[in-house]
């Protein structure tokens, strides 16, 4: 079961804490792209760059992508094609993407869309706050010792 990471935009933080915990876990995390990243030196961390392009990672992601396998992303419309293949999604905030939460997830991101492009200032997400970072890892950790379990 390894982890896919959308990281484009995943912040380095969250970065960081799946690094440690592919080492800790002995867990893969394989880190998809349209630019080079730097990973460290670990037998547990691993790279995909793709080309550039609209949603061309998400895409290589659902196509590798299998059941039970976990993906880490902020990207809603990625999140439910990764629960629609039967896999799990987390966002770098932590919270859950799940068959319960993920439509409405869909329709209030959509409804933000139609502002935005209406011309409303909507805003954008606010800074990834400590109490985020720790979420995820606890979130995370709850994951990866279920599946463990299993």
């Amino acid at each position: 079961m390894p982890i896919w990471v959308d990281a484009d935009a995943c912040p380095k933080v969250i970065k960081q804490i799946l690094f440690r915990a592919a080492d800790r876990t002995q867990t893969t995390v394989i880190l998809v792209a349209n630019q080079p990243l730097g990973t460290p030196a670990s037998k547990f961390v691993t790279s995909i760059q793709v080309p550039g392009g609209f949603d061309v990672a998400d895409k290589e992601i659902v196509k590798r992508l299998q059941p039970d396998d976990l993906v880490i992303t902020a990207d809603i419309p990625l999140a439910a094609e990764v629960i629609e293949k039967g896999a799990h999604a987390i966002s770098p905030r932590g919270e859950r993407y799940t068959k319960d939460n993920i439509q409405q997830r869909l329709s209030m991101r959509d409804f933000m869309d139609q502002l935005r492009s209406s011309g409303i200032d909507t805003g954008g997400p606010p800074i990834l706050s400590q109490r985020d970072r720790q979420a995820f890892a606890n979130q995370l950790d709850r994951f990866l010792t279920q599946s463990k379990a299993v």
